[in-house]
């Protein structure tokens, strides 16, 4: 029974060492952002802190989508796809309405030189 006792108790004394250790060993050993901050070149450290400022921002902006899909009863990532969706119906709009402009203006640039120019291009090639 004895034997049984003290086994048990350095089990439980190795358990505790490795779930608390190892952890602590962990955050002992990792850098913070600081310490991996210091070890970029110069070049990146201009680049990162130049980037910033838009990350933090494209950050906020994800966060603040994700609270927005979070108000629905549907899970997040089917709110998300919905939303993807109908941001690229759209783009997707957007460039027709943008492609029926050109042509469009295309015609009535066309229309224009036929009506400007009596005696010019257009009419000699009518002529020939």
């Amino acid at each position: 029974m004895k034997q049984r006792t003290l086994t048990g108790l350095k089990m439980a004394l190795g358990g505790l060492t490795v779930l608390i250790g190892g952890p602590a060993l962990v955050y002992y050993v990792m850098p913070t952002e600081e310490e991996l901050f210091q070890r970029y070149n110069p070049d990146l450290q201009r680049r990162a802190l130049a980037e910033r400022s838009s990350r933090l921002a494209a950050h906020g902006e994800f966060m603040h989508k994700l609270q927005e899909y979070s108000k629905s009863d549907k899970p997040i990532w089917t709110v998300a796809a919905e939303e993807q969706k109908r941001q690229r119906e759209e783009i997707e709009n957007e460039r027709k309405r943008i492609s029926d402009d050109l042509v469009r203006q295309k015609w009535e640039i066309l229309e224009e030189q036929k009506r400007v120019a009596p005696g010019g291009v257009a009419a000699e090639a009518g002529r020939a």
